[in-house]
């Protein structure tokens, strides 16, 4: 069946599918003519309750309430699964068509459970750690994997859960504790065991479901803690726990991170794995491995390959950098990036291959079938392209598509890797633009081998509360088709998130942000609804203010916020005449029928008589490393004046 003749695709799994290409074949609707700022932008976006770092997943044709939906379904650091119709901005089929809470009771945790504050485990992850893994759905069971991270009086706790995707319940008995161990003497251990640490353990990965089994990797928050990496599976119809693997039982480090990554998965062989291996890549950490590989070595900046019989992760191969040692000792992670599994090769001497770089901006291409081992005299490798992509490195991972692998690391271009003959040539093609940290994990819309399009999110504005930006360039010479900031009334995605995933299906793209997804695709010719006008202007009052908002588009409806959050269809409907006592930022859109929904108008009112505080993040800590502080206050407008000497600021 040829692409064309695909009316629906889904994506199911980090970066679409488990080798983690990144690619979506059956595009018919988007194309290299109509991605572009005219016909091309934002249609709708959807309130959500906290900040989106996995990536937004997609299901066509669900039953919800008697009606088939297209949805896209959202998970945030708020401990919440989200499930919205993917095409319709409100209207008679309200959004979002659930949403399920893992604080909830009705989902195993404690009364009172809370989401973990970042300054408890010390992590960029902000301001708080609750769903940070990219789940992944079982289409053929109707079932959603997550995992989530929740604070129960003292007690740190991880939880798989297995929710039913039309309704956002629990399935199969879930959801269970996640609390491995392994025989092993390494950092945070008792008695000849080390046991999982829940609170300093990060759930980074995007989760791996392979043959029935669905698979959990972890990290650390920074450097933080007795931290290791593992691997758990659990069974996906029974939610057991199938097997676990430990990357340092005798030591410390070797972090599963890969920037948000999915683990890799390679389709199981018949013959040589039956069933399926995992490939990943682990950051600094003890290294102690060499051939034959045992559960008891510590592979600290290594590539692993997994053995996955029965759903036990174990050991089989590994390669690791000649100058280990010196990646470990100036925290240069192997695992920085992600790995990609490429399809087979016709050409070159081997047929499986994969490609993965870290902090050093080496680019390996490995032999699945033998990795090379370690050698300190050299790296035993099918090919490596030193310093060849980013400024000190890369946290993120390419795409592939039609015989090139897209790379875009920080401090960089968007770069184009002819696969020539089983190796990698060039770049051939690099764009104008240039990210900074951390660059941006592409994904590839394409018709076949045609049409391809590189859609990346520029999320580097994270560190100072910009806005996320979406870019679309050629796949053939990585020439720019589109950016959200060219036209950024209208198409502002909201403010950007570390390591966010476009998700392209079925001619829209969805764009997770601090707190909303953003919708975008073919404009069809519609209008903006006009601005809402927000009356009087910004003032300053004492006692009582009265607003007023009037819109010049016929049958709109006004949305509001009044915390200075970006307000969506979802937001307060205004009636009435609204009464502020305190110092107030008003937001407001609004949307009409057969208009796309308008820029956002912004007033500031505030309380002469008012005071507030400032708000430090982090509120406190110690710190080994630079520490970026954000200083903000309530009261709108307000100067903040600091000292970094211990003295009383002052307004001089």
């Amino acid at each position: 069946m040829s692409p064309a003749m695909i009316a629906q695709v889904s994506v199911t799994t980090w970066r679409n599918d488990i080798g983690r290409t990144g690619q979506n074949l059956y595009e018919t609707i988007l194309n290299t003519s109509d991605v572009n700022v005219t016909q091309f932008g934002k249609l709708f976006s959807q309130a959500v309750d906290g900040y989106v770092y996995a990536q937004p997943l997609y299901l066509p044709k669900v039953m919800i309430g008697g009606q088939s939906h297209n949805v896209v379904y959202v998970a945030t650091e708020h401990d919440s699964v989200y499930a919205f119709d993917a095409d319709n901005n409100g209207g008679s089929n309200a959004n979002p068509l659930w949403h399920a809470s893992m604080l909830s009771t009705l989902h195993g945790a404690a009364a009172g459970a809370t989401t973990v504050s970042s300054d408890l485990v010390g992590t960029d992850i902000v301001p708080e750690v609750g769903i940070t893994g990219t789940p992944v759905i079982d289409p053929s069971s109707g079932t959603l994997y997550v995992v989530s991270k929740t604070l129960e009086g003292v007690a740190f706790i991880q939880r798989l859960h297995a929710l039913d995707v039309t309704s956002g319940a629990e399935k199969f008995g879930g959801p269970v504790v996640i609390s491995p161990s392994v025989i092993g003497t390494g950092n945070g251990s008792s008695g000849g065991t080390l046991v999982f640490d829940p609170e300093w353990e990060n759930q980074r990965p995007g989760l791996l479901l392979l043959n029935g089994i669905v698979y959990v990797g972890f990290a650390s928050h920074g450097d933080n803690g007795p931290w290791h990496g593992w691997i758990a599976g659990f069974n996906a119809q029974t939610m057991q726990q199938t097997g676990i693997f430990c990357t340092s039982p005798n030591g410390v480090g070797a972090g599963i991170w890969m920037g948000g990554a999915g683990l890799a998965g390679d389709i199981p062989d018949p013959i040589n794995h039956p069933y399926g291996r995992i490939f990943l890549a682990t950051g600094n950490g003890d290294y102690t491995a060499g051939a034959p590989y045992t559960s008891s070595m510590d592979y600290g900046d290594s590539i692993l390959d997994l053995d996955l019989t029965n759903g036990a992760p174990t050991i089989q191969d590994e390669f690791t950098p000649s100058n280990q040692a010196e990646l470990d000792a100036y925290d240069g992670d192997q695992g920085a990036g992600g790995l990609l599994i490429l399809p087979t090769q016709t050409t070159g001497s081997y047929p499986n291959m994969l490609v993965q770089a870290g902090k050093s901006g080496e680019v390996f291409l490995l032999d699945r079938d033998n990795l090379g081992g370690y050698s300190t005299t050299g790296d035993q490798v099918v090919q490596e392209l030193p310093y060849s992509v980013g400024n000190v490195g890369t946290w993120t991972m390419p795409a592939y598509w039609n015989g090139n692998i897209y790379y875009w690391a920080q401090l960089d271009t968007l770069k184009v890797f002819p696969l020539v003959n089983g190796l990698l040539t060039g770049p051939a093609a690099s764009s104008t633009e240039k990210y900074g940290y951390p660059g941006a994990n592409p994904t590839i819309s394409a018709n076949g081998n045609t049409e391809g399009i590189v859609w990346t999110i520029e999320s580097d504005g994270y560190m100072t509360g910009g806005p996320a930006v979406l870019q679309a360039h050629s796949a053939s010479n990585a020439s720019t088709l589109y950016s959200s900031n060219t036209n950024f009334s209208r198409d502002d995605p909201g403010l950007a998130v570390k390591f966010t995933v476009p998700t392209v299906a079925n001619g829209k793209v969805y764009v997770g942000a601090q707190s909303q997804i953003s919708i975008f695709g073919l404009l069809n010719g519609l209008q903006l609804t006009a601005s809402p006008t927000v009356i009087p202007s910004a003032a300053s009052f004492s006692g009582t203010q009265t607003v007023s908002m009037t819109d010049a588009t016929p049958n709109a409806t006004i949305y509001y916020t009044l915390d200075g959050s970006t307000p969506t269809v979802t937001s307060l409907i205004y009636s009435n005449p609204i009464v502020i006592t305190a110092s107030t930022t008003i937001q407001a859109m609004a949307s009409a029928p057969g208009y796309l929904q308008s820029a956002v108008s912004s007033e500031t009112y505030v309380n002469s008589l008012q005071a507030s505080v400032p708000t430090f993040n982090p509120s406190s800590g110690t710190y080994t490393q630079t520490l970026l502080v954000t200083i903000t206050d309530s009261t709108p407008g307000a100067l903040i004046y600091y000292t970094i000497d211990g003295t009383p600021p002052t307004t001089a």
